[in-house]
């Protein structure tokens, strides 16, 4: 046998052990698990299996190759150590951005909507490459501000496009209380004349495109402009600024771009959006039945926040003595809407309590009322205090509450930005196991 015949054996030899102890740790890994009781474990093997087997192709593959595997496709080692590293906004937009054009990402009103309800897009091929006629012919499709409603995202489906920016502003809507509408409108008035102009309203994405450098350490190098307007040239495509009137610009502006967006009108658009997005998750649960279940109701006021499984069926299991009488939409669209207002409810209840202690009923509906002008109906608060009221005295540990509704309210976007490595992996077992459930 020849050396180099030798020498490669070796390797193989030396290799397979390796792959041999690595096999044997996530075995006793997993026979580990197996002592451990928990009715919802039967997801974990499942998770195990996939973390196993795909460790096990990614370390052969290795072999075979006898390369480095890198986590970023096309980049070389000296590149990893300067690739940017994203915000969860930013990660979310890529996944669901359905649609591109002169290399920059765009979602379609229907992407936009599935990003705010949806764990993960629909399943397509690849990316759709618009042409400048099929942007021009997507323009012409985008209603007027007078013809706005809450079915304007659900009707339009694909025929209109949504730039990172945008999405940006589009979520801070979905938050946005009534009493913060103007001050929203203020932001974009910059002269003060109770009107706002396309150029006024562009104004953002040249905030943003100077932000996104500073955040990354960019100079203007990294920068440029067309017809005015500020981009900056990435990799991911999200800030590369062309002259292409999006969804917004044009149902804002007209298809001229000479309109004006007064108040009222951003209002109405600010109210509709909202109670679109509301409508969409009320009837994931309602399946065409005017109310949902006082169960189905706690499933979205915790669908993103990240209790453990036994937690999570606590919360769950408290409504087994609650009337089943079901929620309405209007009765799930107002309590949406204290939430918005949960900062200012934070700051009624410090006044109000003084020491930090559990809130009667009573004392929650005056709150509520107080902050938002809007009574919540008495089988809602009965509901939202038996998921919330641990030892069934009757009172609401707001301070559990309140930490639980930012997660809802935030729609796990803050959550999301803590968990890297281990944490995250942890996460999405206890997510796979709350699934199950």
């Amino acid at each position: 046998m020849s050396n180099s015949c030798s020498t490669n054996m070796a390797t193989i030899g030396r290799s397979s052990g390796k792959l041999l102890q690595k096999v044997q740790f996530l075995t006793g890994f997993s026979r580990h698990l197996s002592t451990v009781k928990c009715k919802s474990y039967k997801n974990v093997w499942k998770t195990c299996a996939c973390v196993i087997g795909g460790g096990i192709l990614l370390y052969t593959a290795n072999l075979r190759n006898g390369k480095t595997v890198y986590a970023l496709k096309g980049k070389q080692p000296e590149e990893l150590s300067k690739s940017v590293k994203l915000t969860s906004r930013e990660r979310r937009f890529i996944k669901f951005a359905s649609v591109e054009y002169g290399g920059q990402l765009y979602m379609t009103p229907q992407d936009f909507l599935e990003s705010v309800v949806e764990q993960e897009p629909r399943p397509r091929l690849k990316r759709r490459v618009l042409t400048a006629k099929e942007i021009e012919q997507l323009r012409d499709q985008v209603p007027p501000l007078k013809k706005g409603s809450s079915q304007m995202f659900r009707s339009m489906r694909d025929k209109g496009i949504i730039s990172y920016t945008e999405y940006l502003f589009l979520l801070s809507i979905l938050t946005k209380p009534a009493s913060g509408f103007q001050i929203a409108f203020n932001m974009f008035d910059t002269d003060g004349n109770q009107r706002v102009d396309k150029n006024e309203f562009l104004v953002m994405e040249k905030i943003f495109s100077f932000a996104w450098k500073g955040k990354r350490g960019l100079t203007d190098e990294g920068a440029g402009s067309e017809d005015g307007h500020q981009y900056v040239d990435d990799d991911q495509g999200l800030q590369r600024r062309h002259n292409v009137d999006t969804l917004l610009q044009v149902h804002f502006f007209g298809k001229k771009g000479t309109n004006d967006l007064k108040f009222e009108g951003f209002r109405k658009f600010m109210e509709n959006l909202q109670t679109e997005v509301l409508e969409l998750e009320f009837h994931e649960f309602s399946k065409g039945h005017d109310t949902i279940s006082e169960v189905d109701f706690a499933k979205i006021l915790l669908r993103y926040t990240y209790l453990d499984t036994d937690e999570y069926d606590a919360f769950l299991d408290r409504l087994l003595d609650v009337e089943q009488s079901g929620i309405s939409f209007t009765e799930f669209k107002t309590f949406c809407q204290f939430l918005n207002n949960l900062e200012d409810f934070t700051i009624a209840m410090r006044m109000y309590t003084l020491a930090d202690h559990p809130i009667s009923k009573d004392e929650f509906h005056r709150a509520v009322k107080i902050c938002t002008g809007i009574a919540q109906s008495p089988h809602l608060v009965s509901t939202v205090f038996a998921i919330f009221d641990q030892d069934g005295d009757g009172f609401l540990s707001y301070r559990e509450f309140i930490a639980i509704m930012k997660d809802r309210l935030h729609r796990g976007f803050k959550s999301y930005a803590k968990n890297e490595g281990w944490e995250a992996f942890k996460t999405c077992v206890k997510q796979e196991m709350k699934s199950a459930v």
